[in-house]
């Protein structure tokens, strides 16, 4: 059906040069708001009323005649009515819906994707400073993170994933100086404790660990404590290589992988910084008062202008930033998405003007930001706050262990990321039609338990024929089954994965209904058959819906 859409779409714009000589309009269709009207919808007429000097109705009789004497109108259209003001709602024929389960079968895990487009995208998420574990938060903006780069590649992105985190500064020694004191046999409470010290009982762990001078290895460092409670660097180091095992055992439980990890501190000691601030100064972009350095970002549309070296040396870290995004256009990222919390709002602007000042060739705009609001916890009708592993929080890998990956992924990726959330524990281990992840996961495991109660091969049925699926219910799922193509588009686009929750909820309630409505090992072969073709495709679209969300799916629940 994506073909044929393809060919109506080609026609439509035949029609339209033919109708409008020189008037440039893109053949775009849309979904009527009722399925009873149509399966697709065309405004066209509205929009060439005004330049063709006629009344809509009259445009759309004339577009009318236009499109249906095209040859794929024809063919795949059963009839095209005028509704409203012009509304042009085109009506498919049985065999074009009945295409769609062909192209799935066809393709497979591919159906929807796009073809490489030869250019390559970074998508940089979590990015959590090592002095604590993961929260609930960092969880939230892991979802979003790995689905944008999978929905991404879907459209022919080279999609790289990337983690930057801090490894120097305040925080960091804040945590060498709790592990430290813990090292010396002190604990929260105590007189000697700093009221900024970090209090969890992970704080504990590392310092039992640094004392007994193990070795902890994370994905981009190995370290072996030595054991010295007044060597405070290694100390510093141990810890840090300590807390990034701990999030690699975090990011392993959700299923979410790095191509690289980039550490800030990279930055300052290969000269990036120094370089960055010269190449400013060098454009003529700064100036220097009170003291420090300036960088003249409202030149760029900021609402002021921003201190870039303050008056005892030190830089303000959207400097690094600048340096930082200057390193992924220079290794071929033509896009480049940040995932991070609303408190980074107020970096936007200023990353972006210091990228134009720098005036190195990265176009306006770059890079894109997805920000994500944090995430309350409910548990038992009682908001969850702490946890002990933390000492202040909940972390992620609390929230896995109490429900599942899969549950944790699918709840986190429900709504906008601008939309606060509340997780329901409670919720999310029922297994009912409530929770939409189970929903989703039973309509896969439900097609599967029918396609092993059939017994045969399931690679032969695209070639079955399908002129049996002609009942509403069959209609409404290859419907549904056509719009995953459009949908990933757009959800890709628009840096949007809960489109991808909802469409699979729609989905699954879809099949569920068609399941009610006919029986699908029936007696008759051909029947059958063609039934069963529709329930495969439609469980190789949740699965590929799944997947994009990092969600498994089960064959068995």
């Amino acid at each position: 059906m994506l073909k044929i859409k393809q060919e109506l779409q080609a026609g439509l714009h035949a029609a339209l040069r033919e109708l409008a000589p020189g008037t440039e309009m893109r053949a775009a269709f849309e979904s009527p708001k009722v399925a009873a009207h149509g399966d697709f919808a065309s405004t066209a007429a509205m929009q060439l009323s005004k330049p063709l000097k006629l009344n809509p109705r009259q445009v759309a009789e004339r577009l009318r005649s236009l499109l249906l004497a095209q040859p794929a109108y024809h063919q795949w259209v059963s009839d095209i009515d005028i509704a409203g003001p012009g509304f042009l709602n085109i009506r498919l024929t049985p065999a074009a819906k009945q295409q769609v389960v062909r192209e799935v079968l066809a393709a497979g895990d591919a159906f929807g994707h796009q073809p490489a487009r030869g250019e390559r995208m970074l998508v940089e998420f979590v990015s959590a400073n090592p002095t604590g574990p993961l929260h609930v938060g960092h969880g939230r903006q892991a979802a979003l993170g790995d689905a944008i780069c999978n929905l991404n590649a879907t459209q022919g992105w080279d999609v790289y994933r990337e983690f930057y985190y801090n490894d120097a500064g305040v925080q960091i020694a804040t945590l060498a100086r709790s592990t430290q004191l813990r090292a010396q046999g002190f604990k929260p409470g105590d007189t000697q404790w700093p009221e900024a010290a970090y209090n969890g009982d992970y704080i504990a762990d590392i310092a039992a660990d640094f004392l007994a001078r193990k070795t902890v290895s994370a994905d981009d460092r190995s370290t072996t404590a030595s054991g010295d409670v007044n060597d405070l660097d290694s100390i510093r180091e141990f810890a840090v290589a300590y807390l990034r095992h701990e999030q690699d055992l975090d990011l392993q439980a959700f299923a979410v992988r790095f191509d690289n990890y980039y550490l800030e501190s990279s930055l300052y000691t290969s000269g990036r910084v120094d370089a960055t601030v010269e190449l400013l100064q060098a454009a003529g972009k700064t100036f220097e008062q009170d003291g420090a350095l300036w960088l003249r970002s409202t030149d760029y549309a900021d609402d002021k202008d921003r201190v870039m070296r303050k008056s005892d040396g030190s830089y303000t870290y959207f400097v690094p930033d600048v340096a930082y995004h200057i390193t992924k256009w220079e290794r071929g990222f033509t896009r480049v998405v940040n995932i991070q919390g609303t408190d980074h709002h107020g970096t936007i602007a200023r990353v972006r003007a210091g990228l134009q000042a720098a005036n190195v060739g990265i176009p306006q705009g770059y890079p894109d930001y997805v920000l994500h609001t944090m995430v309350r916890v409910v548990r038992g009708g009682v908001e969850v706050k702490i946890s002990k592993r933390s000492g202040a929080y909940v972390t992620l890998r609390d929230l896995i262990e109490w429900t599942s990956k899969d549950a944790v992924r699918f709840f986190l990726l429900s709504r906008k990321p601008d939309t606060e959330y509340v997780f329901d524990v409670d919720l999310a281990l029922a297994k009912n039609n409530d929770n939409p992840v189970y929903y989703v996961q039973y309509a896969h495991a439900r097609i599967c338990s029918v396609l092993a109660g059939w017994g045969g091969d399931v690679a032969a049925l695209p070639q079955v024929a399908l002129d049996a699926l002609q009942s509403p219910s069959a209609m409404a799922l290859m419907l549904a089954l056509a719009k995953f193509p459009d949908m990933l588009t757009a959800a890709a686009q628009d840096f949007a994965p809960h489109d991808v929750t909802f469409y699979l909820r729609d989905l699954a309630a879809t099949y569920h209904s068609y399941y009610d409505a006919e029986r699908i090992l029936v007696d008759d072969e051909p029947v059958r058959l063609a039934r069963l073709a529709l329930v495969a495709a439609t469980a190789q679209v949740l699965r590929s819906g799944l997947a994009v969300l990092g969600v498994d799916a089960p064959r068995k629940m």
